[in-house]
């Protein structure tokens, strides 16, 4: 199929938009004038930027890159990247999009002149070098166009959580400087609008889903920017495109300020195609010229994990990817999953906990007969896969028989029978997740590292699994331990060509980061073993110092409350600078389905915990207050048994409290990737803290 020249008209070429979308019909001229031309001239020797050091806060900058005896491939660019993709894969399929309950699917070699079309677009708007697009909507085709034609264009590209409030919009888009802002609908457009005055850098807004209610100045539909760069020719395009260096900014991942104000992290080209060629080779993912890997697009494209793994690995291998509907996390993903059937799919912990639940309420509706089937189906499987991950034994009949009978169903419900790499990143996983899904025959790989590492720099995969591990460095890369205490626990420091630029405009955060020599330090403890196999501890800001000076780190207690008692959904460790440790619970609750708020309403397991407690609570003001005497004394149990694992007294948790309402994204407690928000917690229940340490 012919991709629209400049000189066809405005009817052609939404026609043309519309046929691409939903066939693979690609002139094989094009593909080799795309894929081919120049392609040796363009992978040899192409210049870097002057740099000095390995840091820069100035989106202008350039950093030395650490090309090393270990480490000494070619750097190259996104679009060189890209082009040589074009080259390998360009008949195939690259993205699907659902339109009309009909999946439509456009190939690399089409993929790759949209984007080169947005790119023009953004030229047109007038992109300044190294100033922001802002990208601000749910995972779709017109995202991933906007974000490689935003760097085709000479410019920064940055996500924006679709979750974020205007406030905090206005705060990444202002600090990016951003020129252009796109965004998904009227929803997103509206918190744009609401700042308008506050965008000194901003000169036009996109709006990728369906068509804006008014007519505004510089705000345009998706089909009016796809047509705005027709008169850029390819040559200018080309210009920009040649000036770019591997070792200057193309990505900024905004931080989802856990710990403060939001930090924009600059991720160069070679940071990118670097990562995306080498950390996805850990977890056995395979070219498509092998076997065209798919998957499903849904975790936030703002989050480094999910772009890594949706946008720039699916470039680099020539992967599927599949687009989910926007109400992915609100129920509608399984159904997805079941009907595109991906190769290898991605949670964050929250996503696979939810699974575990579902899975576990399915079973608990089942009849007597089934029930057992299944829990000796599970019971097998997680059996036979913990063995053979310590010893590499043969697998016994046993667990076929149960794996092809009831655990292949399983799997299929979820939309997982075709599966075969399943990760898991952006935050620690309970081992009790871990263990629930080798009980299905699904190995959880869980990566761990940073933004500021452009994803994961420790990997679990086929050739490096051990639980409760989060795997080995990724070759390529290096770490160090610092400050080792004597049980051999130290803050985990990352070394590699995946370590970021520095932080947009902040120095004194970058030097906090980056020590002298280089290192990023990742403020995480941890553990490595004699096989290099990699365990966190806890983390450093997150480390409880009590007015006795004990250190205590919070998750691993708060993990093993949640473990104890299954009604809980949220545990937060209260301590520092206090006499005595104390906890925030929150129970396990329905959400409302269009808010995605914590309802009053119990989840199914939590009520059944409760019935078999004696209770007959089914909501959160049922239990709240020490009305429900039966939950009280189980929970009071449960925090007695992880008291008497405790190190030391000062290890104990002396007082806790059942709150009204579970924590979520919406209620501000948790980031946009589930992740606890401890300063936002600690000032939401200041008071309810205090009436802890009342004398």
């Amino acid at each position: 199929m012919d991709i629209p020249d400049e000189e066809k008209g405005d009817d052609q070429f939404e026609k043309s938009v519309q046929e691409s979308m939903a066939h693979k019909q690609t002139d094989s001229e094009d593909l080799a004038s795309v894929g081919k031309k120049n392609i040796e001239e363009e992978f040899v020797g192409t210049p870097l930027a002057p740099a000095h050091s390995l840091w820069t806060t100035d989106a202008n900058g350039s950093v030395r890159l650490r090309i090393e005896e270990g480490c000494p491939e070619e750097p190259i660019t996104v679009h060189q990247m890209f082009k040589a993709s074009v080259e390998k894969y360009g008949n195939m399929y690259a993205l699907a999009s659902k339109k009309n309950d009909k999946w439509e699917k456009i190939t690399f070699l089409e993929y790759y002149q949209f984007c080169r079309r947005a790119a023009k677009g953004f030229i047109k708007l007038g992109l300044e070098r190294f100033h922001g697009v802002a990208i601000l909507g749910f995972n779709s085709a017109e995202w991933f166009f906007s974000a490689v034609g935003a760097i085709m264009a000479g410019g920064i590209m940055t996500g924006v959580y679709a979750t974020n409030s205007p406030e905090a919009c206005q705060y990444v888009v202002s600090d990016s400087k951003a020129n252009i802002i796109v965004v998904e609908n009227q929803k997103q457009l509206d918190k744009i609008l609401q700042i308008l005055d506050r965008l000194p850098h901003l000169k036009a807004i996109v709006q990728y889903s369906g068509h804006p209610r008014e007519k505004i100045a510089n705000l345009y539909s998706w089909e009016e920017f796809m047509e705005l760069g027709l008169d850029v020719s390819e040559e200018e395009l080309d210009d920009i495109i040649r000036s770019q260096r591997a070792n200057q900014c193309c990505v900024l991942i905004y931080t989802s300020g856990t710990t403060g104000k939001p930090k924009g992290v600059m991720l160069s080209h070679d940071n990118i195609t670097w990562t995306a060629n080498h950390a996805s080779r850990v977890g056995d993912m395979q070219p498509a010229d092998t076997k065209q890997e798919s998957l499903v697009s849904y975790l936030p494209l703002s989050h480094i994990a999910a772009q890594i793994y949706d946008l720039w690995t699916g470039i680099q291998w020539g992967e599927l990817v599949y687009f989910a509907q926007p109400d992915a996390l609100k129920g509608s993903l399984v159904t997805t999953l079941r009907e595109v059937c991906p190769t290898s799919h991605m949670g964050v912990p929250r996503v696979w906990e939810k699974m575990m639940e579902k899975i576990k309420q399915g079973i608990s509706e089942c009849g007597y007969v089934k029930k057992k089937l299944v829990t000796w189906a599970m019971s097998v499987s997680l059996g036979a896969n913990q063995k053979c991950m310590q010893k590499d034994d043969e697998k016994p009949f046993l667990f076929f028989l149960a794996d092809s009978l009831v655990l292949q169903k399983l799997r299929a419900e979820l939309g997982l029978s075709c599966c075969q790499k399943f990760f898991s990143g952006a935050a620690p996983i309970s081992s009790e997740t871990v263990q629930f899904f080798l009980g299905l025959n699904i190995w959880l790989y869980e990566a761990y590292g940073m933004s500021e590492s452009t994803g994961p720099h420790f990997m679990s995969g086929p050739k490096a699994y051990k639980l409760p591990s989060c795997g080995k460095v990724v070759p390529g890369c290096r770490y160090k331990m610092a400050n080792i205490d004597s049980e051999g626990t130290g803050e985990i420091c990352f070394w590699g060509r995946n370590i970021f630029m520095g932080f947009l405009n902040m120095e004194d955060k970058t030097r906090e980061a980056l020590d002298e020599d280089g290192w990023l330090h990742s403020g995480d403890l941890g553990k490595i073993d004699e096989e290099g196999f990699l365990y966190i501890t806890g983390r450093i800001k997150e480390l409880i110092i009590t007015a006795g000076g004990e250190n205590v780190p919070p998750v691993p207690i708060e993990e093993a409350v949640k473990k104890e008692l299954p009604l809980i959904s949220n545990a937060m460790l209260i301590g520092d600078k206090r006499k005595f440790l104390s906890m925030l619970l929150t129970l396990k609750c329905c959400s409302d389905t269009e808010t995605m708020e914590p309802t009053e309403e119990l989840s199914t397991e939590a009520a059944e915990v409760c019935r078999q407690l004696g209770s007959q609570a089914t909501k959160v003001s049922d239990i709240i207050g020490g009305k429900d005497k039966e939950v009280y004394r189980a929970i009071q149990e449960g925090i007695n048994r992880v008291n008497s694992a405790a190190t030391s007294n000062a290890q104990r948790i002396q007082k806790w409290t059942i709150l009204r309402k579970d924590f979520s994204v919406v209620g501000g407690e948790l980031g946009p990737t589930m992740k606890l928000r401890r300063p936002v917690v600690l000032e939401m229940y200041h008071k309810v803290i205090d009436n802890f340490y009342k004398e």
